[in-house]
């Protein structure tokens, strides 16, 4: 059993790059799919990208293609996400997710996901 822990969120402004951190305080994430979704307050929590426990593919949302940039590191086992050009629209809070069984396709569906973070809050001020 895994436990995300994110990291690396707050108030930003707009145009600026932002790197979210997910990282396990327990077990390791390296044999698990990873996502990160995140969620506006009084909508449902949305995908916004995935990796494959390889780290060989990845998967995103359209409307975040070409600004986000999801990647995995497993020496340090942390997930991360990367966001270019921030703007007042990322604001939201970010999930991350393990998948509820090990390797596999990464998939989409929050229902996928068995194993979340906290959140982490982004704020993009303009």
């Amino acid at each position: 059993q895994v436990q995300p822990v994110e990291s690396g969120g707050g108030v930003v402004q707009a145009g600026g790059p932002l790197t979210l951190s997910c990282a396990a305080s327990g077990g390791t994430l390296s044999n698990y799919n990873m996502a990160w979704f995140c969620q506006v307050q009084g909508m449902e929590r949305e995908f916004v990208a995935s990796i494959r426990w390889s780290g060989l593919s990845t998967s995103y949302r359209d409307s975040v293609k070409g600004r986000y940039t999801i990647s995995r590191d497993h020496d340090e086992n942390t997930v991360y996400l990367q966001i270019s050009y921030l703007k007042p629209e990322d604001t939201a809070v970010y999930y991350c997710a393990a998948a509820t069984t090990p390797y596999g396709t990464a998939k989409e569906s929050p229902r996928d996901y068995g194993y979340w973070g906290q959140g982490t809050q982004v704020t993009v001020s303009s």
